[in-house]
């Protein structure tokens, strides 16, 4: 008899644009990740529009990877 045991992880982030005050929906993206025994078993990430959400699309490690590099040059012009 084998006895495996799992321990499994589900780490969701939202991130929203701040309320203006303004008539808009709310809009953002949810970045969902599941871990199990420490290893990542995948990435996904819907888009938030008011109160729809798109489909969840799946990012591999190398689409993360370009994700970061993208938002780090995005940032770096914002901050000038």
């Amino acid at each position: 008899m084998k006895r495996v045991v799992s321990n499994i992880q589900n780490l969701g982030f939202t991130i929203m644009n701040e309320d203006t005050g303004e008539k808009k929906s709310a809009a953002g993206i949810t970045l969902d990740q599941t871990v199990v025994n420490e290893q990542s078993q995948g990435v996904s990430v819907r888009l938030i529009n008011g109160g729809r959400k798109s489909a969840a699309v799946k990012l591999d490690r190398s689409s993360l990877e370009s994700l970061h590099e993208a938002l780090t040059e995005v940032l770096s012009i914002e901050q000038a």
